[in-house]
């Protein structure tokens, strides 16, 4: 009997034995496509990128119009490349994180807060400055900082307390210790050395660099261009997604901070668990812990994801800046990505680690990044930088030690962690996806939450 006409007995012979013949079961959504699919978004994409002997990158996009190489506004991802300036003062003898800010920096703020308030402070997020509120046009951060302690009453330093008020200051601080703009110190200490040529600080530019798409806000409206100057030192960035892997992967290892820095970059004793210096961790539910930031401002939402020692890394992003429901489709991508099933398959979108919303903060051992599972991405596909290396090694940036890592591929050596290093709470992590920077429904202009 032919192929042929075996593929038509077949069928009938099912048909008269009372059997159906079915699809095979649908692929279970990625959790990417979640993003777009329930969470609203109008495109989505990531990025994730291991260092090793067997490197991978991996690119993934979903709907339409938006590219690897392409643009946006990273928001409060702003804050970590802050905050590793402040550490590098620190380390230089140049600023006493505890010193008062009236020590630091006279005149900038009131009394009696300027008496109370000290960088570590402002870092973790534990100063009890009001947040931003909308300042009026133009909007400046200057203008947005008065507003807020005019408008608002600071309350005593040490809970943590999300503020975009607290890196505002920080960048005025910069200012005053070097007599540059916190711009020029990120570029000239971070994006130069690094080479993140997809990453700057726009000014008052209103439009993104090419390549670039659009981005949306909760009303469909096109809020691509826009003044972000009002975002200032806690959300001004503008970035790419491999950029933003290789700032981390470098801020994580070492070659950015010394690492009595690195130590208090981590350490989440003084916001409760909660926050570190610039970034926060999120306890996975097989136990891993991984570090970095979110970022919100009109048009566009990021998040860097990354294990400790900065070996393995996941930047997503969407054209909005609303997304619903938002934090239980962030958790369904950092654990499809950094707690694979064994058996390969996808994780739901609903997965959730067990509760752990009451426990207080813990010292635990270093988290190790699981094996990963994806296929090494083909060469072609993987546009690199004038300083990229290649998949498997480092980019060829000196550490803080000398060392240049440009012809060995080799990850500098970093000091043992000893603070503390605690999972964030999941109502902290819903608390710091609800802060930032939201469009207002009735404009484009920016408000702050």
């Amino acid at each position: 009997m032919s192929k042929f006409r075996t593929r038509l007995v077949v069928p009938l012979v099912l048909a008269i034995c009372g059997l159906t013949v079915s699809d095979p079961p649908a692929t279970p959504p990625s959790a990417l496509t979640r993003l777009v699919t329930a969470g609203g978004a109008p495109a989505a994409a990531l990025l994730s990128e291991t260092y090793g002997s067997s490197g991978t990158a991996r690119f993934e996009t979903t709907g339409p119009a938006i590219g690897r190489a392409d643009h946006f506004r990273a928001g409060s991802l702003t804050k970590t490349f802050v905050a590793t300036v402040v550490l590098q003062l620190a380390a230089e003898r140049r600023l006493d994180l505890d010193a008062p800010v009236a020590a630091v920096a006279p005149g900038l703020l009131p009394p009696p807060l300027d008496r109370r308030v000290t960088a570590r402070r402002l870092l973790t997020h534990t100063s009890g400055l009001p947040d931003l509120t909308r300042p009026s046009s133009p909007a400046v951060p200057p203008e947005g900082l008065r507003a807020a302690l005019g408008s608002r009453t600071a309350k005593p330093p040490g809970a943590f307390a999300y503020a975009n008020t607290n890196y505002v200051v920080l960048g005025r601080i910069v200012e005053h210790l070097t007599g540059r703009s916190y711009a020029s110190e990120v570029r000239r200490r971070v994006i130069v050395p690094l080479g993140l040529d997809g990453t700057s600080f726009p000014g008052a530019r209103t439009d993104l660099p090419a390549p670039h798409g659009r981005g949306y806000d909760s009303a469909g409206r096109d809020v691509t261009d826009l003044d972000p100057r009002v975002a200032g030192a806690a959300g001004e960035l503008v970035s790419t997604l491999a950029d933003l892997n290789r700032f981390y992967s470098a801020l994580l290892d070492g070659r950015l901070l010394a690492p009595p820095q690195r130590a208090a970059l981590l350490d989440t004793s003084a916001a409760q668990g909660r926050y570190g210096m610039g970034l926060f961790p999120t306890l996975l539910s097989c136990g891993v812990t991984v570090w970095g930031h979110n970022g919100r401002i009109p048009g566009s939402y990021v998040r860097t994801a990354a294990t400790r020692d900065g070996r393995h890394l996941l930047t997503f992003r969407a054209n909005t800046d609303t997304l619903s429901p938002g934090p239980p489709l962030e958790r369904a991508l950092l654990e499809a990505e950094f707690c694979p099933p064994k058996d390969g398959t996808t994780p739901p979108a609903d997965a959730r680690p067990q509760a752990r919303s009451d426990a207080p903060p813990t010292t635990h051992a270093r988290p190790q990044a699981p094996p990963t599972t994806h296929a090494q991405a083909p060469a072609d596909a993987r546009p690199r930088a004038r300083s990229e290396a290649p998949p498997g090694t480092r980019p060829g940036v000196p550490d803080v030690r000398g060392r240049d890592t440009r012809a060995s591929g080799q990850r500098p050596c970093a000091a043992p962690y000893s603070g503390t290093m605690s999972g964030a709470p999941s109502r902290a992590a819903s608390a710091v996806w609800s802060s930032g920077w939201r469009c207002d429904s009735r404009s484009a202009s920016t408000r702050f939450s």
